[in-house]
């Protein structure tokens, strides 16, 4: 389901998880996990796992992920589950929760709505549920990468491990973008989604933030080229990124093709705000 927006005012897209058991008392989320592997299995997804060791059995911890398919948000809860039954609960922005339908299951599930203009509650929220020792997943990028490769992130993943003193996981997921992306969506049987989650970082107060972001933007481009490279496919496709010898836009041309795609919601919202 669902976006996310972060930016330094706006600490991004959030997972929870409770450090006992939470999947057994969570009335909402246990059969939400159910329904996603029973549709994963029906569409006969591959998993391919890798580092989850990195994700620790109890105790809060940020799991820094990338962000190229709407499915990420099921997608990036199936380390921490795989590892020790941990629950992912995300930071998505608040329209969601406005939903007839998504809404009430977001609640249920314990996720925390964001607000794009002030995301100040949304970052004490994360930081205190890490506090609580729970894990928060965070997607810096801010929005979907049209060009399959890492964008420039923002600093609230490094504020809030800081804030909370927990440690601060890069991590990868490529393939999601097969099943459901922007203007593809293809449903036929047995694609592979490949996850590697890296070494933690240990940021603390009184660090360099903005050389801290650099550092791990670093790290979740290294575990990027680390996955595609163990990823079968042959010649270059649309959701390899272009500098690893994919038909992907570049860095560059994804950012034109956000803009217009900024400059095109602008209009039709322009357009129903006229009609009324």
């Amino acid at each position: 389901i669902g976006v996310t927006g972060h930016g330094d005012s706006l600490p991004a897209a959030t997972v929870v998880v409770v450090a006992e058991p939470a999947f057994r008392r969570d009335p909402t989320y246990r059969p939400v996990v159910g329904l996603a592997k029973t549709l994963f299995a029906g569409l006969g997804v591959h998993f391919d796992l890798v580092g989850e060791e990195n994700i620790p059995l109890e105790g809060g911890a940020l799991l820094s992920m990338n962000h190229t398919s709407f499915l990420d948000f099921a997608l990036g809860g199936f380390p921490a589950h795989s590892r020790g039954k941990r629950l992912v609960r995300f930071m998505a922005k608040d329209a969601i929760f406005k939903h007839r339908i998504a809404g009430p299951l977001m609640r249920g599930m314990r996720h925390i709505p964001v607000d794009r203009e002030q995301g100040t509650q949304s970052f004490r929220d994360a930081v205190r549920y890490l506090k609580a020792g729970e894990i928060v997943g965070i997607f810096p990028e801010a929005t979907m990468s049209r060009s399959m490769d890492i964008k420039d992130i923002k600093t609230g993943a490094v504020r809030i491990a800081i804030a909370a003193d927990v440690p601060l996981i890069p991590m990868c997921i490529f393939g999601g973008a097969r099943i459901m992306s922007y203007g593809h969506r293809d449903l036929s049987r047995g694609k592979t989604v490949a996850m590697t989650v890296g070494t933690p970082m240990h940021p603390k107060r009184g660090d360099d933030v903005e050389a801290l972001t650099v550092e791990l933007r670093m790290r979740m481009r290294d575990l990027l080229d680390e996955t595609v490279a163990r990823y079968a496919y042959d010649g270059s496709p649309w959701w390899v990124p272009a500098r690893l010898g994919g038909s992907a836009p570049t860095l560059e041309q994804a950012e034109e093709l956000e803009r217009q795609a900024r400059e095109r919601k602008a209009a039709k919202a322009a357009a129903r705000g006229a009609k009324k």
